[in-house]
């Protein structure tokens, strides 16, 4: 059946959106060769777009050209202003973008941990605000919110998890209270993380992959298909709760130790490193196990005359061991192909860890899985939840007049 002819001018706003949204600013025949649109519908289009607002001429194309044709249309960046947040236990960052993601202002703020829930939250949502004036922001459009724990499906919020500040449950709120015409969603760090790695990182060039976290604790983001994929229950990926060899015991419906954390959380990483000698100091809030497994890869490099160290060396052999186990038992179930390392310890490791984990996998599975570091270092995080934030904005902006 056709599309009738309001719908067939929705999907060709939308179409001329993407592309100005992926190639910057466009000429009317450009877009008309790229959209393989007749002269006249683009004509209607540019025309529609620029009285919602939506667009606006940004220049021209060259300075031997004069008429309409000649203008340069972009998307007005101002239309909306968007917040990314990356909430850890032991404080919160933050960045404010326009539409197309450029990033106008950013900070952060720690949090101990022995403050409050009430002060906890203040100091986050003043942190927000603070960087919404620095940008310029009358109000924010949309905020994408990466923290660790459990997604409820339902609701959308954080679930009650424990070790877990309290807090963090309660700064949705907050912010949707402060900034009332935002649109305020959630969504797990790692999962967040490995959007970020898909979209403009390790897995540019994957459209099936698992990313394995790394950090104080573990867990896993599932993209198969092109698709993240967060269970019945939004806990795909708990990790840490797998029963692995090598624990004295089993985890519990409400506590990983016995699980693959045991092994391979900073905890045990960090006792890991003492027994083979491997010692480093603590490189402000990450992890103490990130600041020790950077140290053993700079201390088994070669290069310069300089031999590795035997002790650094049997460390990462022996931390290997212990990822690849939980990484074997991934790549037997989903077969994802790629297995990208994040969090900080992952990080840490870079392609070190990386190719002795595929070593081991080699070994282990006769499924071909291609083992990566992230490429995205800390920032991976924030940058999953302005990806998520400008999606979630341009779907709404971008969608046909009276769609809901």
């Amino acid at each position: 059946m056709p599309a009738s002819p309001s719908t067939a001018r929705a999907i060709n706003d939308r179409l001329a959106l993407r592309l100005l949204q992926q190639e910057g600013p466009l000429t009317a025949g450009q877009l008309k060769q790229l959209t393989g649109l007749s002269r006249p519908t683009v004509a209607d289009l540019v025309e529609r777009l620029t009285a919602s607002g939506l667009i606006e001429v940004a220049g021209e194309s060259g300075e031997q050209r004069r008429g309409p044709n000649a203008k340069l249309y972009g998307i007005v960046a101002e239309r909306a202003h968007l917040a990314a947040l990356d909430v850890r236990t032991e404080g919160v960052a933050v960045l404010v973008s326009d539409l197309l993601g450029r990033v106008l202002a950013e900070g952060s703020v720690p949090i101990d941990d022995d403050t409050g829930t009430g002060p906890a939250v203040e100091q986050a949502v003043s942190l927000v605000e603070r960087a919404a004036k620095e940008a310029g922001a009358d109000r924010l459009h949309t905020v994408g919110i990466g923290a660790p724990g459990l997604i409820d499906p339902a609701s959308g919020e954080l679930r009650d998890s424990t070790g877990l500040p309290e807090w963090h449950r309660r700064l949705m709120a907050a912010l949707q209270e402060k900034f009332p015409e935002a649109r305020v969603g959630v969504e797990n760090e790692t999962n967040l993380a490995a959007l970020a790695e898909q979209r403009a990182g390790a897995a540019r060039d994957r459209d099936t992959f698992v990313l394995l976290w790394l950090g104080l604790g573990i867990g896993a983001a599932v993209v198969l298909d092109g698709t993240l994929r967060r269970g019945v229950s939004g806990g795909a990926g708990e990790v840490g709760f797998m029963p692995v060899p090598g624990t004295s015991g089993l985890p519990s419906a409400t506590d990983c130790d016995g699980g693959f954390h045991s092994v391979a959380g900073a905890a045990a990483v960090t006792a890991l490193a003492a027994r083979h000698g491997v010692t480093a100091t603590p490189v402000g809030p990450e992890p103490h196990a990130a600041a020790l497994v950077r140290e053993a890869v700079r201390r088994s490099a070669t290069g310069r005359g300089r031999h590795p160290d035997p002790a650094a060396e049997r460390f990462l052999d022996a931390l290997a061991d212990r990822v690849a186990l939980g990484a074997a038992a991934v790549v037997s179930v989903l077969d994802p192909g790629c297995l990208v390392l994040a969090g900080e310890v992952g990080r840490a490791g870079a392609d070190a860890l990386a190719a002795r984990v595929q070593h081991r996998l080699t070994r282990m599975s006769p499924l071909a899985t291609e083992v990566r570091s992230s490429t995205l270092g800390g920032g991976a995080v924030l940058r999953g939840a302005l990806l998520t934030a400008r999606d979630r904005a341009q779907d709404e902006l971008f969608a046909p007049p009276g769609r809901p």
